[in-house]
């Protein structure tokens, strides 16, 4: 990576404010980091959906901070993974090395395990774990994600009645790819969606209580999130980035939860602005530990956010996100998106969100956008370069 793009995208990566809270973190903290499957933040009843039930997760945030403008590096759940970890094995040796206990329950991939049976391992992995040496487990579930099954029949009676009126769906968009046998049935598609992210929610308690049986819940950092959201028939189409051809990158699909939970350590009932990526995890997780980030992260810690510190004025947090999945390359800043396709010889995007936060309106050859345009090519870019 080249030093200019370095200084661009992380700033400088030595931050004198965190010294004191280095210091606090003397002992490092155990990780339970649990990764969901297609669940975009818009899903959530901590962000204002009322339609599916999420009542753990929404209470996992009410009682820590909630990043609600957190993006994936690319909108679709395999290489998404891939991205948050930096290479599973790297951040997993890196916390090794650092004299962590790691684990795994989870499909790594997605959809061979229900979510009872991930749990259970983690379960498994927690009952040989004790105080005197931290751990990173990683509990990665694919649900919910089609075709939405494995979970009990419960679930499936919350939402048998249910009309989602408030979901926003719309008529089958032509271009429809992956996923657009679910527009056949939105009602029956949505409701088994909906089954099968209560049934997600429901795995939170479980955890929560293993942790406390052990006695590991006072010193665990829990980091909940997710690999990529879906559509849900909006813009007429149902799963992630594959749910349209050429592949998209509507927020549905990009912007996805991000929630760390510590009682005493981490702010209660705090909503950070801030535009954070799932490049930013490896690093952020490492500061934790008191490891140094993997050779090649590329993204910038943002503990400091999430413990409710102010950062220094001469490095403040960038305003610019980066995305980029098979042909698609994206930039996102506070207020624009924009969508490059094919090194930008294909169709592109500009939309300015806030206005069109549905991403209905297509700026792209809009001469008074001309400027922004130009810009978030410009940075895009230089994120790429190098």
């Amino acid at each position: 990576m080249s030093l200019a793009r370095r200084e661009f995208l992380l700033g400088s990566l030595a931050f004198p404010a965190l010294a004191a809270q280095k210091k606090a973190l003397a002992a490092p903290p155990n990780i339970l980091l649990i990764v969901a499957g297609d669940l975009g933040t818009w899903m959530l009843g901590c962000d204002g959906n009322r339609d599916i039930q999420t009542p753990h997760i929404d209470l996992l945030a009410k009682e820590g901070t909630l990043f609600g403008r957190n993006f994936v590096y690319a909108p679709q759940s395999a290489a998404s993974r891939a991205s948050l970890f930096t290479g599973k094995t790297t951040l997993f040796d890196t916390l090794t090395a650092q004299g962590y206990n790691c684990g795994y329950a989870g499909a790594w991939q997605s959809g061979e395990q229900p979510e009872a049976s991930v749990t259970g391992k983690a379960h498994q992995f927690l009952d040989q774990q004790s105080k005197d040496k931290p751990f990173l487990l990683t509990v990665s579930y694919a649900s919910p994600h089609p075709p939405y099954d494995g979970h009990a029949a419960q679930y499936d009676e919350m939402y048998a009645k249910s009309t989602f009126e408030n979901m926003g769906r719309e008529p089958a968009s032509p271009n429809a790819a992956d996923g657009k046998e679910m527009l056949k049935d939105v009602i029956g598609s949505l409701r088994k969606c909906a089954a099968a992210t209560s049934a997600l929610d429901a795995q939170i308690p479980l955890l929560l209580a293993k942790l406390h049986d052990r006695g590991l819940r006072e010193n665990t950092l829990i980091v909940f999130c997710s690999a990529n959201g879906s559509l849900l028939g909006r813009h007429g189409l149902w799963s992630d980035g594959t749910a349209s051809d050429p592949v998209n990158m509507y927020e549905e699909v990009v912007r996805v939860p991000m929630i760390w939970n510590w009682p005493g350590r981490v702010p209660v009932e705090s909503v950070r602005n801030e535009l954070v990526s799932l490049y930013d995890v490896v690093p952020s997780l490492c500061e934790v530990a008191g490891a140094a980030p993997p050779a090649g992260s590329i993204g910038r810690s943002y503990v400091a956010l999430a413990f409710g510190k102010r950062l220094p004025k001469k490095q403040p947090w960038r305003n610019s996100v980066f995305g980029h999945f098979r042909n698609a390359q994206m930039a996102r800043n506070s207020r624009y998106k924009l969508v490059l396709r094919d090194q930008g010889k294909g169709p592109g995007e500009l939309y300015d969100l806030a206005v069109d936060a549905r991403e209905r309106v297509n700026r792209f050859d809009n001469p008074g956008h001309l400027s922004i345009r130009e810009q978030l090519t410009h940075e895009l870019a230089m994120f790429e370069k190098g």
